[in-house]
């Protein structure tokens, strides 16, 4: 419960900042260029420090790295609260980010290193209740903050609950194997973060710049020569910041891409439902928070039940019974509309929660059961790194996409009410006789009828590239499926064993 607690607030800060953002433009002035940093300052930082968490935990003990992260972490709130401009909250937020990137991977390791293996399943599950329900639950609580009290509140909030995580910590964790003489990988360290920099920059500002410009493409050749040349290097040392050899072990590659799918999935309602229930159905950012909360309840719900039935069942059943249900639900998506109704929304959507509770953690525990435990740490922080892309380049991807369809729906629609049309020039005659009937006479009906029809073809447009992109969500998730036959309890088992006879002849510290 003590790791539940700094996961759980390092998750919950990366989203409840989004719905303060137009609170610190009117503040401070700024752009909203400017004021999109404090989000990407801390994804670019937490994703750079991923990487190196594995060897930091071996070098100085999991507990001591968990202690240390919840102390920047708090650390960076403190100063992110007496911030005074958006410069200084961008240079708070990357002191923020260092520990909140290094909590979430520490915290699984830890959990990998003094959970029993027959227990793991239902560990992980009440661990992953952070790192499903705080997506949801930060634009919810980030909104009633920052509107009925002020916005200091949605950093200094997590002072008192650091301090409480550090002296909980101090007192009741126990440190995990310690090798002193382990030497640091600086040319990993630096190839990891100036790939991993650059390519969560390229996604992030893919959209804003354009996919094709020299600055994105830059970018992401530069992120493929350092990643390529950062995984030739591992390759070839000892003693690897990320030990790429653990690909070879197929149910781990097996589960790192089904994690990856997964966390796709996740976004794809994470990040279109917010858009479709503001810019279209109309609804505030508390109200949207509501929406979504009983999905993330759901799927906090599920995550121990899952663990449970992991531990008895393996990862396959879980998976393919939780995942299809996420592809069908994902796909029924697609018949939302202009009219939808809130609650009807909440329920579908916590119908999609059950799928994925049931489904998340296992697919990520089957391959981390298969680890060593001396290397849980490196595997934790491939893991993480994995799913930290996978995010960005899920978002990224259904932005474009989204984009995409819209331009070509709103081609389609203003083709089908041309001025040959006739059904167009009775609607626009409707529409001006109503503006006319309420005040508004000669060329402003007129021009009034046209911006009206203007708003509902881009209002209709909208609500069809986002139906379309949650068909192409669908179909993606469903390239999870075949997966699951890498994920079955008995190769997770034989693969276990195998991984243990290859690493027999190294002992570190718990005899693993």
């Amino acid at each position: 419960m003590i790791l539940v607690i700094g996961a759980f607030m390092a998750i919950l800060d990366s989203s409840i900042v989004n719905v303060a953002l137009p609170r610190f433009m009117t503040l401070f002035g700024s752009s909203a260029d400017e004021i999109q940093w404090i989000l990407t300052g801390y994804m670019l930082t937490s994703g750079v420090v991923v990487p190196i968490t594995g060897y930091l935990g071996d070098r100085f003990g999991n507990k001591r790295m968990y202690i240390w992260s919840v102390a920047a972490f708090t650390l960076g709130s403190m100063l992110c609260g007496l911030a005074w401009s958006t410069q200084s909250l961008t240079v708070f937020r990357v002191i923020q980010a260092v520990g909140g990137g290094m909590i979430i991977p520490v915290s699984m390791a830890m959990i990998y290193r003094i959970i029993p293996r027959a227990k793991i399943g239902l560990a992980l599950g009440i661990w992953g209740i952070a790192a499903i329900m705080a997506p949801a639950v930060g634009p919810t609580l980030g909104g009633y903050l920052v509107d009925h009290y002020s916005w200091h509140w949605i950093f200094t909030i997590n002072i008192p609950i650091g301090i409480v995580a550090i002296m909980l910590s101090m007192v009741y964790l126990e440190e995990t194997p310690v090798q002193k003489n382990l030497k640091p990988d600086l040319i990993g360290i630096l190839l990891s973060s100036a790939g991993c920099f650059a390519l969560l920059l390229a996604l992030s500002e893919g959209q804003d710049k354009g996919w094709t410009s020299q600055y994105i493409v830059t970018l992401l050749i530069f992120s493929g020569f350092a990643l390529c040349l950062f995984v030739l290097w591992e390759l070839q040392i000892p003693n690897p910041l990320i030990d790429i050899r653990l690909l070879k072990n197929p149910v781990l590659s097996a589960s790192l891409l089904a994690t990856c799918i997964t966390t796709i999935g996740l976004f794809s309602a994470v990040f279109l439902i917010p858009i479709y229930a503001q810019n279209l159905l109309g609804y505030t950012p508390m109200e949207t928070g509501l929406l979504m909360m009983p999905m993330a309840l759901v799927t906090g719900i599920m995550m121990p039940i899952s663990g449970k039935l992991f531990d008895k069942f393996g990862a396959f059943w879980l998976g393919i019974i939780g995942m299809s249900l996420v592809v069908g639900v994902t796909y029924y998506l697609h018949t939302l509309s202009l009219d939808t109704s809130y609650h009807h929304l909440q329920a579908i959507l916590s119908l999609r929660a059950v799928g994925l509770g049931l489904a998340t953690m296992p697919l990520t525990t089957a391959g981390m059961n298969t680890v060593p435990r001396f290397l849980v740490g490196r595997a934790s922080a491939l893991n993480n790194t994995v799913r930290q892309i996978s995010g960005s380049m899920g978002i990224a991807y259904l932005t474009y996409v989204m984009l995409q369809r819209q331009a070509y729906h709103t081609v389609i629609l203003n083709e089908s009410v041309s001025v040959t049309s006739p059904v167009a020039p009775l609607a626009q005659a409707q529409i001006k006789a109503f503006l006319v009937g309420n005040g508004i006479n000669g060329e402003a009906a007129l021009q009034g009828s046209y911006s009206i029809i203007s708003g509902l073809l881009a209002r209709q447009s909208f609500m069809n590239a986002l139906s379309d992109t949650f068909v192409v969500s669908a179909v993606i998730i469903a390239f999870v499926l075949p997966l699951m036959f890498l994920l079955s309890k008995k190769r997770v088992e034989e693969e276990r064993i195998r991984q243990q006879a290859r690493y027999a002849h190294i002992q570190v510290g718990d005899g693993s």
